[in-house]
């Protein structure tokens, strides 16, 4: 099994199909289409029907149940694009087997080395197989690995019908970093009772509550005048985007929140005296706190405006997506059966909070209750994205494993 998920997940990550949080198109990059076309063909080379790629770039597919049982419609899900936070391109994975516990040098030129002092887990992971880039690109994990994942328990349980299963419903989207990945999902068309998105980090983790999210975009309207001449005529919309950024809560930012604790990110800064524009992710599970957190960036914009008496900033607050709690505690018996399968094939449930957010959370709030299970891949959005092979296998034998108790 481990190397039918190296080989797709090597052949899935060198297929650039990186979003783009800018563009007015659905999906936003015609590139995740490379994916979606090639996942097309698999699907159907493995024997699933009802196999399609839609306009907006879904990829879905149904296994026909094997069992007489009266069992539910279960669906699995992954996302085919890469964050916008760091190139896709031209992704050359690296193998490093039978992992000794030492630093792992990703690439020697650029000096971009996994330091066991910086990311501790790694030491968890002695004697195992570790995948990375090659220290210019992410490597994409996120979520490929679970798209990988998906795909392989997929052709196992072709190539195993004594394994009695229930009709599975796969889907494949594009765009989830972007938050968009589900805006044209067609929930009941999908036909799924309930399903689980395969997007998660590290072995054991399981998720059924996230972030409440939005985005805020503030524009800054500076006055550009000879610097030898601006004595009470100049506005420096740098120094006022700063100005606005002073003015959030010190503590809430990502580098010093963990567990429950929601932030301020600065994800985009760009200026000019005479123009200057910063963006911000909000995010907090606590749906009370997260409306006092958008209350706050909303004052710091008014506050501006009145130290100047004119409308110098303005802001766009969005919401992107809300806590799925909410909508799995009714129906906890699906988190329930996650558990209890980890427990079969050996892994240890790490239930914590999704200090992000996936497709799932949206699907909760669209009537498809979501939770999310584990990949296997740990520091997603950057050059120090990696992924671990046995906790990928890991993965697919959960997926195996829920299916299987689903008949019981």
């Amino acid at each position: 099994m481990q190397k039918a998920i190296v080989d797709r997940f090597m052949r899935y990550v060198q297929i650039d199909t990186q979003s783009d949080e800018d563009s007015q198109t659905f999906p936003s990059t015609k590139k995740q289409f490379d994916l979606a076309n090639l996942l097309e063909k698999e699907l159907l080379e493995i024997g699933l029907v009802e196999v399609k790629v839609d306009t907006y770039g879904y990829v879905t597919a149904t296994l026909p149940s094997n069992t007489e049982k009266n069992v539910p419609t279960i669906g699995f899900l992954a996302h085919m694009d890469t964050s916008p936070d760091m190139s896709g391109t031209n992704v050359k994975p690296q193998v490093f087997k039978n992992y000794n516990g030492d630093d792992i040098i990703i690439n020697k030129e650029l000096d971009i080395i996994l330091r066991v002092n910086d990311f501790p887990e790694l030491k968890n992971y002695i004697g195992q197989t570790i995948i990375t880039a090659s220290g210019d690109t992410l490597l994409g994990a996120d979520d490929k690995a679970g798209v990988a994942e998906i795909m392989t328990a997929m052709d196992y349980l072709i190539h195993h019908p004594e394994i009695k299963h229930g009709t599975i419903k796969i889907a494949f989207t594009p765009d989830e970093e972007v938050g968009k990945g589900v805006d044209y999902f067609d929930v009941q068309k999908f036909g799924a009772d309930y399903a689980y998105t395969v997007d998660g980090g590290p072995i054991g983790e399981l998720e059924y509550e996230n972030f409440n999210a939005a985005s805020a975009k503030i524009k800054i309207q500076g006055r550009n005048i000879h610097p030898g001449y601006a004595k009470d005529k100049m506005i420096n919309a740098i120094l006022i985007a700063t100005e606005i950024n002073e003015l959030l809560p010190v503590n809430e930012r990502p580098e010093l929140t963990d567990h429950y604790e929601g932030f301020f990110h600065v994800t985009k800064f760009n200026g000019t005296v005479e123009e200057a524009y910063i963006q911000y992710i909000i995010r907090d599970h606590d749906k009370t706190k997260f409306d006092i957190k958008k209350e706050l960036i909303q004052n710091a914009v008014n506050t501006i405006n009145r130290k100047f008496n004119q409308p110098i900033a303005t802001i766009e607050i969005k919401d992107q997506y809300f806590n799925m709690r909410e909508k799995i505690e009714p129906v906890l018996h699906i988190v329930e059966q996650v558990k209890q399968a980890m427990i079969e094939v050996g892994v240890k449930p790490e239930i914590k909070p999704v200090r992000g957010g996936t497709d799932g959370a949206r699907l909760s709030y669209m009537g498809l209750p979501c939770p999310n299970i584990f990949t296997g891949g740990h520091n997603y959005h950057g050059k120090y994205e990696f992924a671990v092979l046995e906790s990928m296998e890991k993965s697919v034998q959960v997926i195996l494993k829920i299916i299987e108790r689903s008949t019981f």
